[in-house]
């Protein structure tokens, strides 16, 4: 099992929306999340906007494809995109990168 460390940064003026929309994530986008392999996923905010996002899967390449491919998705990173600073043009769930691991206490 892999477990996925990234962080992304919501824009400040948008922190309440952002947290808002995570209040009551789509029961389809849930749904989702648990189809394609996406486990025990969590999700902290800062008060200054950095988000680090946590996640344990088999295969996290092929979770984001398998994620990519469903339209609950496209849908729910389209609305989400806004929230977001510094994402170079692409979705949130693609400025994803993994953080590199080097500790852990089981």
């Amino acid at each position: 099992m892999q477990r996925v460390c990234f962080l992304l940064r919501v824009r400040p003026d948008r922190i309440d929306e952002y947290r808002r929309r995570h209040a009551d994530v789509w029961p389809e986008m849930r749904a989702a999340l648990t189809a394609t392999g996406w486990h025990n996923y969590s999700l902290f905010l800062r008060d200054d906007g950095l988000l680090v996002g946590y996640l344990e899967t088999e295969d996290f390449e092929a979770a984001q494809r398998a994620m990519a491919a469903t339209d609950v998705n496209a849908r729910w990173q389209a609305e989400m995109s806004e929230l977001f600073e510094a994402l170079d043009d692409q979705r949130p769930d693609e400025a994803m990168k993994p953080l590199t691991e080097i500790f852990h206490l089981p």
